[in-house]
């Protein structure tokens, strides 16, 4: 009998293991369906004036109307296309509104070769999404000082570095108004949502782990018989 207590101990704690990370997978699966329901109601709702203090959990992806004088500065910043199709970067300028606030106005994105041939407008009156990226890590490469180049949004330096406050505002699509601009507004339908395909791998993997274990066992008790 000791012999089937070490094989029986690993198999089914290995299966509770693997089943658990399946169940979390699905609690996971659960929030982030809503949390995509969610970003994509409040990016349909009305758009109202700029927050004093907007909050980046109940404000983000919040609709809001702008008026204000662009600045000249410009943040250039790097977005890596998939399937090695070369890069595009996100025009991102200083926006003074009325009320004298300075903040970041993610203009669009466009291909590095055509940027030569954007005009700048000196005034933007129009919508955008607040958003508050979370791109900065360990391996993200630092900003070139000299340069307008990032490789990442990174909003409190990008704002030391551009004079507003850290807070960017995505233009909405319709106020582009340059066909060589492309809209860098989120779209829910394309943020990634891949823990049903993780929920199924955990539990196939406890099944075979479980499957693995009576195999074991199996093996065990034969090895017995054939003692005997």
């Amino acid at each position: 009998m000791s012999r089937y207590i070490a094989p029986l101990l690993i198999g089914v704690l290995g299966t509770a293991i693997l089943v658990g990370l399946g169940v979390w997978q699905v609690h996971r699966l659960q929030w982030k369906e809503a949390l995509l329901a969610e970003i994509a109601a409040r990016m349909e709702l009305d758009p109202v004036a700029l927050p004093e203090h907007p909050d980046p959990a109940s404000d983000r992806f919040r609709p809001v109307a702008l008026h204000g004088r662009v600045g000249s500065e410009l943040a250039l910043v790097f977005i890596p296309q998939a399937g090695g199709g070369g890069v595009r970067m996100r025009l991102i300028r200083p926006l003074e509104l009325e009320n004298g606030r300075r903040v970041l106005l993610e203009i669009g994105n466009a291909a590095p070769e055509v940027l030569d041939q954007l005009e700048t407008l000196p005034r933007f009156s129009g919508t955008g999404i607040l958003y508050w990226p979370q791109e900065v890590d360990l391996f993200t490469p630092g900003h070139d000082a000299g340069t307008n180049v990032w490789y990442a949004r990174d909003l409190p330096a990008m704002a030391e570095e551009l004079g507003t406050e850290p807070l960017l505002v995505i233009a909405s699509a319709r106020d582009l108004g340059n066909p060589l601009i492309l809209s860098s507004e989120p779209d829910p339908s394309r943020i990634a949502n891949n823990h049903l395909q993780y929920a199924v791998t955990w539990f196939g993997l406890a099944i075979v782990w479980a499957g693995m274990t009576v195999l074991w066992l199996a093996r065990i008790r034969r090895r017995r018989y054939l003692e005997r």
